[in-house]
């Protein structure tokens, strides 16, 4: 089974009112296991980015309104490709694979305004897995933002200071794998039946171990005991082989 892990960063909230894509992260996966394979891009969206985006991801000070020149190592979007250039490319990276993205209605109402404005086929919403959903749902009334859920599972996300559609994207793939049960989910717990109303519910629950062992709730006269019986019954006895 093949999923594609994606974030996307913008210039806004709406593609309809003229904000664009500016950058695209994807991570492939196959069995749940990452394989290596990413898909990246910088995309110039051929309009000012405003202070608010600029503050978000860092991406595109060289289409400020301010004249405030790219510092190094920053992202700069002038040189970079338009959508047109990278549409294609994109769908040929995701084929028909499932999508997992965080918050999935923004970014895919970003990319398929992009590809429709191509001319090129829209990407149906039901190929995608919405992470946040998922987390709402298995953790009601708490945060479920990205960051919240590192820190549910002890991700590391030292490195996210911004927003970047490749880090978010590698990210949100160790936090898929926890959402779904682990990063072995096949080896979950099984779907457990009800008999009294016939309900089917799941858990992803896991036991851990202990971080200091039970003592032994055996006597020493329950041991001596014990150590007498398996002596009355030779060497042959099953306790005098172990």
């Amino acid at each position: 089974m093949r999923e594609i892990v994606l974030d996307t960063e913008t210039t806004g909230f709406d593609p309809f009112s003229g904000d664009r894509i500016v950058e695209i992260g994807a991570v492939e996966l196959m069995n749940h296991v990452a394989t290596g394979e990413t898909y990246h891009v910088y995309i110039n969206p051929e309009r000012g980015m405003p202070d608010e985006a600029f503050g978000v991801h860092g991406i595109g000070p060289d289409l400020l309104d301010s004249p405030r020149a790219a510092e190094p190592g920053e992202v700069t979007l002038k040189d970079k490709p338009v959508f047109q250039k990278v549409g294609q490319s994109f769908l040929d990276f995701i084929e028909d694979s499932q999508l997992v993205i965080h918050n999935a209605a923004f970014d895919m109402k970003f990319l398929n305004a992009e590809l429709k404005w191509m001319g090129l086929p829209e990407i149906p919403y039901e190929r995608a897995i919405d992470t946040l959903m998922i987390a709402r749902k298995r953790f009601p009334g708490s945060p479920a933002s990205l960051d919240a859920l590192c820190r549910r599972f002890n991700i590391d996300n030292s490195n996210r200071t911004l927003h970047g559609a490749l880090l978010d994207s590698e990210i949100l793939a160790d936090v898929y794998l926890e959402l779904i049960g682990g990063k072995q989910p096949d080896f979950g717990l099984a779907p457990v039946e009800e008999t009294s109303n016939s309900a089917r519910t799941e858990t992803n629950w896991r036991p851990e171990p202990r971080p200091t062992p039970l003592p032994s709730r055996l006597s020493e006269k329950e041991k001596a005991a014990h150590a007498a019986f398996v002596e009355k019954l030779g060497d042959e006895a099953l306790w005098s082989k172990t």
